[in-house]
């Protein structure tokens, strides 16, 4: 097999994968492997847009408030 060495990477990069590797249990140099298999190998699993939209956070949002600044008037039948 092949060897590869990355240098001069950003401390916060290195700890990121640091900290991947540990949420995952396996070595820094395994989830290096998987993170580069996954970005490599175009058999990354899309999200539906129903799937997205399911996985946006539910909180009040002030970006999204609907103002009204004109009075609606009944309609009468």
């Amino acid at each position: 097999m092949a060897q590869l060495v990355v240098r001069q990477l950003e401390a916060t990069i290195v700890q990121k994968l640091r900290n991947r590797a540990a949420e995952a249990g396996v070595s820094m140099e395994e989830e290096h492997r998987r993170i580069l298999r996954a970005a490599l190998s175009g058999s990354q699993k899309t999200r539906s847009f129903k799937e997205h939209l399911l996985s946006i956070p539910i909180g009040k949002d002030a970006i999204f408030e609907r103002r009204r600044t004109v009075k609606r008037r009944k309609l009468e039948l």
